[in-house]
């Protein structure tokens, strides 16, 4: 089954930890708090910027003087990961943010820290121990409107190539999910080759090249990442400009504006550990979210707006130079950069 697509999704919180650390709310407003966050993957644009965020926002209110954040990167495996949280554990710091490397394999020690009555939060990439909080943005949302948005601009009709993302990962499936059950609904369009984009612009340019040259006519390209090597795949064929679905990079709502390719970016934002710590402050504050899962809802980006009944609360937001898209700034840069609830600029993000 599908996850409920409301921000914040109902599951019952009555495990022992929100209780273990519930404290009166006036108490501790003003309580500084260790917080580690334990990374177990540091080679991209991404996990930069995401530990750039956890840093930024912790000086910033409303988290300034509340948190004293410690990051510990670790190799790329999980042994690597559980060791660290070994360490971290023997720390007794008040509470865990982690980005797993593994979402059952962590789980062990996880729970272990629960036990000692450390608050564990679970963002990104998401753990199944039932006692971490878990933030992740809503990717059932993100599929649908994107593929909706893809219908309208078709105008429910023509023939489309499929990402199929990264094999075996959770939230490939996902995404490919959400787009093939929103577009059988428009009989009009064809899904006429898929291909395994791998999150990265050579194979996503090299897949939609292959498919490219058995299929004289594409309309319309949905991706799970960049985008741009779709365009450099088209570009290179001679054919024309198509709409895209993509990953909400900077270099891609660049050259979307550019080249004026009608695009729909899906934000996955690197301030998810910003707003892991924010929730590991209220649970230690004593005010524990209603539900132990937190479903990010953030607004699409497009150069392309169109009318339609959009699924979830965060409508498409069209993209403009120098507020949501950044040419001067690299193209690895995630977008958006900053949450509503504290400011955190491009360079900030960028660790400059």
């Amino acid at each position: 089954m599908r996850r409920d697509r409301a921000v914040v999704t109902a599951v019952a919180a009555t495990l022992m930890l929100a209780t273990a650390v519930a404290r009166p709310a006036a108490a501790d407003s003003m309580k500084t708090y260790t917080i580690y966050l334990s990374n177990n993957f540091n080679g991209n644009d991404w996990r930069q910027q995401m530990l750039h965020s956890a840093q930024i926002a912790a000086t910033k209110p409303p988290l300034a003087g509340r948190v004293q954040l410690k990051i510990d990167n670790v190799e790329t495996t999980t042994q690597a990961q559980i060791n660290s949280l070994n360490n971290i554990m023997r720390e007794r710091p008040d509470a865990i943010l982690v980005d797993a490397g593994s979402g059952d394999a962590l789980n062990p020690a996880l729970e272990r820290a629960c036990k000692a009555g450390i608050v564990v939060v679970s963002f990104d990439q998401v753990v199944t121990a039932d006692c971490a909080y878990k933030v992740s943005s809503n990717f059932d949302t993100m599929a649908d409107n994107q593929a909706l948005w893809m219908a309208t601009v078709l105008h429910g009709k023509g023939k489309v190539l499929m990402d199929r993302g990264l094999a075996g990962a959770p939230v490939s499936a996902q995404l490919e999910a959400g787009f093939k059950s929103v577009l059988a609904k428009y009989p009009g369009i064809e899904i006429v080759g898929y291909f395994n984009g791998n999150y990265a612009l050579g194979p996503e340019q090299a897949g939609v090249a292959n498919l490219l040259a058995a299929n004289p006519q594409v309309d319309g390209i949905l991706s799970q990442a960049y985008g741009t090597g779709a365009i450099k795949a088209l570009q290179d064929a001679g054919r024309k400009l198509v709409p895209i679905t993509a990953a909400a990079f900077n270099g891609t709502a660049v050259v979307c504006l550019d080249l004026k390719t009608p695009c729909i970016l899906g934000p996955n934002p690197p301030y998810l550990s910003a707003v892991a710590m924010r929730l590991a402050v209220d649970v230690l504050d004593g005010k524990p979210p209603a539900s132990k899962t937190v479903l990010v809802e953030t607004p699409l980006l497009t150069d392309e707006p169109v009318d339609a009944t959009w699924v979830g609360t965060a409508k498409p937001q069209t993209i403009e130079l120098g507020q949501t898209a950044f040419p001067d700034l690299p193209p690895g840069l995630s977008l958006p950069v900053t949450p509503d609830w504290v400011r955190i600029t491009p360079a900030e993000a960028l660790g400059k």
